[in-house]
């Protein structure tokens, strides 16, 4: 099935030259005329959204991401039986869009649309075989986690119907767990079962939410109820129809949540015993077979694992090397691993771990945002109408989860990009590198990538609600770099903090393939993180276990970064004083989530049509 994908990229050069005026397309092609070329790229879009609105219509979690209030009282269907009919499902739009649209008729972006849906088909079943090989429970996120999230941040409460809806969803939560569960067992019985050291993370979770009231009498409102009881109070109801939805909530949360999370936490002290200490992609069923896939998958390359790792190794050297002359820049007297040690421990790095100090990096943080903004025009022609702000990480999962992440805008603009900073211990948020991480996860990186693509119009909803890992993290660890190609970084320990975010992201790409290709143990990662960056320890040690339960995903970041910077010098290169860079970002993100082979075509087109049209 893989050979599919490769036939449609090699497709993709030949149909962009296809979409021209008649005597630009290819001998013995038929010449269609403007109107029908919009004519059958309007059908193949408007077929390929119903397909994708029916899929939400099926999906109610997706739907509260999007800001659709339809089935707002209700969870998604997570059994495996509801995955085989959602294949099947996609397996049959394909073979209707076979039958009822003329590919040749299709302009540049359809039949891109056409090529990169028939790929993620064949892309389904060709993984349908590995649907288990994931830890769906784990320190990084789960329902356990997820659904809180998304009930306390997602799930807006403007009327009493939406304050039903929400208790409505409390009630089947422990139906919902008991689907999760099956799910586990499973993978039980197929030895897929998370490292030792993943339970501890996940019963705290479950512990944090299951504080406070309800659950304990005479302690504080614990998250859930929290956040339900706020948001019913804005909305000035009676005080009798208030605390009555205060008190179903309160039911649901006693009679529904605690049992499903208890259940959960049962379940999973006794398969904690069956745990191993080892970490790899390697010691599940067909483990290197999985990883090849997975490699491919967030890559959207056929690189293999020891080119990968090597790409890292090389890229560590490199950036070793320009970090030697920032040392030199600031005077320090010491070899690299000195200045990391100096770099980790120096308090002037690191904000107090008190109120006044995560308020103070919250501060900091939008103000780095704030002043990227004004720099947009010169890098950008399409810009988003979203906005973001910045938010601190929840505490019932600051302890387990991410330094740092996004979170898309609602499509209906109710909800705004969401910049999260994991703020539970400073020590692990350097100073001198969250400009580069402001950059990353708010502007120009994953806000701008992300709130384009909703916003863009003429092309399907999969393709601007969708994306891949190397793509839309390749374009945020890109954006890190474009902040010091406007003026930023001044100071030169934040530029070493740019450094030593995309030494990081290089380390991965070792790292990674060392764990699930070469059997590195965990101590072994985080040696060569220790040695090799100036993070924290601490902080290192979350990478890594971040890496042991999502097999492949970091190795994105780096990868994709690469080719957009190979794209851009090639078209700098061909284009010579023709080149504009702000028109090659529209290229890059006005397509929405593309893979790496596509995006080069992509640029490749466009850099051909600007060399044809300078030529006339």
């Amino acid at each position: 099935m893989r050979t599919t994908q490769v036939i449609c990229y090699a497709l993709i050069a030949a149909l962009l030259t296809a979409c021209g005026s008649g005597e630009e397309q290819k001998k013995g092609e038929k010449n269609y005329s403007a109107e029908e070329v919009a004519a059958e790229s309007k059908k193949l879009n408007e077929l390929l959204d119903r397909f994708y609105d029916e899929a939400i219509d099926r999906d109610p979690v997706s739907q509260t991401r999007m800001g659709i209030k339809k089935d707002y009282g209700n969870w998604s269907d997570i059994s495996d039986e509801n995955d085989k009919k959602e294949l099947d499902i996609s397996v049959q739009n394909l073979e209707k869009i076979k039958k009822e649209i003329v590919l040749e008729k299709l302009d540049e972006q359809a039949k891109i649309s056409y090529l990169m849906y028939a790929d993620d088909v064949a892309r389904a079943q060709e993984n349908w075989k590995w649907r288990f090989h994931d830890y769906p429970v784990n320190q990084m996120g789960g329902l356990h986690s997820d659904i809180p999230a998304l009930l306390i941040n997602m799930h807006l409460i403007k009327d009493e119907s939406d304050a039903k809806a929400y208790i409505s969803r409390l009630q089947k939560m422990n139906a919902l767990f008991g689907q999760l569960i099956v799910n586990l067992k499973i993978r039980e019985k197929n030895k897929i079962i998370p490292p030792k050291f993943v339970f501890p993370y996940v019963m705290n979770d479950c512990r944090n939410l299951l504080s406070g009231a309800p659950f304990e009498k005479g302690k504080p409102d614990g998250d859930l109820l929290s956040d339900f009881r706020s948001k019913v109070k804005a909305l000035n109801l009676e005080e009798a129809k208030m605390n009555a939805l205060v008190e179903q909530a309160s039911a649901a949360l006693r009679d529904s949540v605690k049992p499903a999370y208890e259940k959960l936490m049962a379940y999973w002290t006794g398969l904690e015993k069956k745990a191993t200490e080892d970490d790899g992609a390697w010691k599940l069923p067909e483990g290197d077979a999985f990883y090849d896939a997975a490699l491919k998958l967030t890559t959207t390359t056929d690189l293999n694992a020891e080119q990968i790792h090597e790409i890292g190794l090389k890229e560590v050297e490199r950036i070793h090397n320009e970090m030697r002359a920032i040392m030199k820049q600031v005077g320090f007297a010491g070899d690299l691993q000195a200045f990391f040690k100096f770099m980790r421990e120096d308090k002037r790095f690191y904000n107090k771990n008190d109120k006044e100090g995560k308020e103070a990096y919250l501060k900091l943080a939008t103000g780095i945002i704030d002043s990227m903004r004004v720099k947009l025009d010169a890098l950008f022609i399409t810009k988003p109408k979203a906005a973001i702000v910045v938010k601190p990480v929840e505490s019932f999962r600051e302890r387990s989860t991410g330094g740092a992440f996004y979170e898309e805008p609602a499509l209906d603009g109710s909800r705004p990009g969401s910049y999260y900073v994991n703020l539970y211990n400073m020590a692990d948020q350097a100073l001198y590198q969250a400009e580069a991480l402001a950059y990353h996860e708010g502007i120009p990186g994953h806000h701008m990538q992300i709130a384009i693509a909703q916003e863009l119009q003429g092309i399907p909803k999969f393709r601007k609600l969708g994306g891949n890992t190397a793509y839309i993290e390749g374009w945020a660890l890109y954006s890190e770099q474009l902040g010091k190609e406007v003026g930023f970084y001044k100071d030169p320990y934040s530029d070493f903090g740019r450094l030593a975010m995309e030494l990081f992201r290089a380390a991965r790409l070792v790292v990674d393939t060392g764990i699930h290709r070469k059997k590195w143990s965990r101590q072994k990662a985080l040696d060569y993180f220790n040695e090799n960056t100036p993070n924290p320890e601490g902080d290192n040690k979350k990478e890594i276990e971040r890496y042991i339960v999502w097999p492949s995903q970091a190795t994105g970041y780096k990868i994709g970064m690469l080719k957009i910077i190979e794209l851009r010098d090639h078209a700098k290169k061909t284009l010579a004083d023709k080149f504009d860079l702000r028109e090659f970002h529209d290229v890059i993100l006005t397509g929405g989530s593309l893979p790496l082979n596509v995006l080069q075509d992509v640029v490749y087109a466009w850099i051909d049509k600007k060399t044809i049209a300078s030529d006339k």
